[in-house]
């Protein structure tokens, strides 16, 4: 099929959505999304071949005394010899196994996965009509998305995508500084096009903005994407919020959501910052959280590595326990966790990755109860140890204590997560005493059981708190504790 402006217009024009702002104010978060809690995000693609700095290897590498441009010439020789596109016939993906990334996905107790469909380097890891620079044309030569969605489905998981499509208009033009194979003429679906001056990148003005030609083709892109694989979540990183998207992205939405409604699919899209009205969409916060419970459904993004996004030789990695915290963390505050891993260019997810992913799967197969279909309580917690509000905030490790407690609710039973565990295995929920200046419920309380099969508990209950000791093993992750009122 080919894609243009005219047949996206016409969707628009046929569908219950218009592509303005108080149309698209009426599309709802799915119902899936806010029970599902928990997915996986995937960044994959050419920059895993060198595995070097970031996923921003395809930009840094042709920024002058950046640490990726002296370890590319050192490694692969001078640029105008050696580009970003050389790296494609490296990307075999020879060891690429779908159906065991999504048994993995399904081990570690995700509820949807969203592979990057496109990256900022402009490389497409689907099939595509639009460009040749694609994984089912060129590298591994194969449908990389068709191939893990078909296996997703297999194992009952929600395919999303995500696309960055958007900073590609500036991601490669520090080629054009110097003597590299970034050269004029550029054309439209060329690999490297347009590789424009990279302005403020957080400047919702900078100059040159996105052009008529540039835009149409950052939509047509999506369209594509989303008839093709009928994703039910569509990400996107933060530089759509650029005052020259905005049109755009309201015709982006009321195409998706119409599409959705002839297929009878509930659909949402993420975004970051303010780049959507809020209402028309679900907010993204990358790396952080929100302070306090929200009334509405959103998502963190992170990532199970601390310095990148895609696999690189010398990951720092994060502890599965503390990803946890922040999982029970964000859930009290009606949020979903959305967490990164990075295979290699090979087509494997590295033995750090897959631990982290099996230890999370281990513990919520005990605890999944507090967390999915779970909603906020009348307060998200207590416990003096607090995250930061907003995003980038998660290079701070947090040191909870046995008092930081999180609490959600799911059918008739109350959770209480204690992010840390007790060596006595005693514990105390102040917002649970029974008559307390500071609590939260006064009714009666029926029982109170750990969700750990390998513990059992008492307790007793005052003016102070509710006051509960286990035997359960004292653990790094939290300790989930099942409370039944009436």
């Amino acid at each position: 099929m080919d894609w243009t402006m005219e047949q996206i217009n016409q969707v628009i024009a046929a569908g219950p959505y218009r592509d303005d702002w108080d149309s698209l104010l009426s599309h709802p978060a799915p119902e899936w999304f806010t029970k599902a809690k928990f997915g996986i995000f995937i960044h994959w693609g050419v920059y895993s071949v060198p595995a070097f700095g970031s996923e921003w290897y395809p930009r840094n590498m042709y920024l002058q005394g950046s640490p990726e441009f002296e370890h590319h010439v050192k490694t692969y020789g001078p640029h105008k010899d050696f580009g970003y596109k050389d790296f494609i016939p490296l990307f075999c993906a020879e060891r690429f196994d779908p159906a065991a990334w999504a048994e993995l996905f399904r081990e570690a107790g995700a509820q949807y996965v969203v592979p990057v469909a496109e990256h900022h380097d402009g490389f497409q890891m689907y099939k595509s009509d639009i460009s040749h620079w694609n994984a089912a044309e060129m590298g591994p030569k194969r449908d990389v998305l068709g191939e893990l969605s078909r296996e997703l489905a297999k194992q009952g998981l929600t395919l999303g995508a995500s696309s960055h499509r958007a900073e590609h208009w500036f991601f490669l033009g520090h080629g054009k500084e110097f003597d590299s194979d970034v050269k004029e003429p550029l054309q439209r679906g060329d690999l490297y096009w347009p590789a424009m001056p990279e302005g403020g990148i957080d400047d919702l003005f900078s100059q040159p903005e996105p052009d008529r030609e540039y835009l149409e083709d950052w939509l047509l892109r999506t369209c594509e994407l989303i008839d093709s694989y009928r994703p039910k979540l569509l990400y996107f990183d933060w530089w759509i919020q650029h005052r020259a998207f905005k049109p755009y992205l309201k015709k982006l939405a009321a195409y998706y959501y119409n599409r959705a409604e002839e297929w009878g699919e509930q659909v949402l899209i993420n975004y970051k910052h303010d780049a959507f009205l809020f209402g028309t969409a679900v907010v993204d916060v990358e790396r952080g959280q929100f302070s306090e419970t929200k009334s509405y459904p959103w998502q963190t993004d992170t990532a199970v590595a601390l310095n990148s996004w895609c696999y690189t030789e010398g990951n720092c990695y994060k502890q599965a326990s503390d990803i946890l915290c922040d999982l029970m963390d964000i859930v009290s505050k009606n949020g979903n966790l959305l967490l990164n891993i990075g295979p290699r260019a090979d087509g494997t997810i590295p033995q750090e990755d897959a631990s982290i992913l099996r230890e999370i799967g281990d513990w919520l197969r005990t605890n999944g109860e507090a967390v999915y279909g779970a909603r906020p309580w009348k307060k998200f917690g207590e416990g003096a140890t607090q995250g930061a509000d907003g995003q980038f905030s998660d290079s701070v490790k947090k040191e909870f204590t046995p008092a930081d407690i999180r609490y959600t609710v799911n059918g008739d039973a109350l959770y209480a997560a204690v992010l840390k565990g007790d060596p006595l295995g005693e514990y105390h929920f102040t917002l649970l005493s029974e008559l307390g200046e500071d609590s939260q419920f006064r009714g009666l309380i029926r029982s109170v059981e750990v969700l750990d099969s390998g513990g059992s508990c008492t307790w007793t209950r005052d003016r102070a708190a509710l006051h509960v000791r286990t035997d359960a093993p004292q653990g790094n992750s939290p300790i989930v504790f099942k409370i039944l009122m009436g």
